[in-house]
């Protein structure tokens, strides 16, 4: 079963997604803030998305609907393809352990 995430009707919908790549980085969380309160009087009503922009990082960045950009299909293609090699190199070398210690010669 997929989670299901429910959004108030009077809320605005949110523009991204968790795991969306952005130009600043990959979408983590979202926080909304309603109108009428402390943070949309502070920061404006609106989304706020929390952004992991580097995999190998602890660092989170905050941003709001107008500071996040998109990626070009070519550029989700590009990045997609980086970490698909990277994990391919990362398979190369635990299978070259493993036959290393005289694990399976199938690896």
């Amino acid at each position: 079963m997929q989670p299901t995430i429910s959004i108030p009707k009077d809320w605005a919908y949110p523009r991204f997604a968790f795991g969306q790549r952005t130009q600043q980085g990959i979408v983590i969380g979202l926080e909304y803030k309603p109108a009428g309160t402390q943070l949309a009087h502070e920061y404006g009503n609106s989304w706020r998305y929390t952004v992991l922009p580097d995999k190998h990082s602890d660092e989170v960045r905050y941003y709001s609907d107008d500071q996040l950009q998109t990626l070009s299909i070519a550029e989700i293609q590009a990045q997609l393809q980086a970490e698909i090699d990277e994990h391919q190199q990362q398979i190369k070398v635990l299978q070259q352990q493993l036959k290393a210690i005289g694990g399976s010669e199938d690896a």
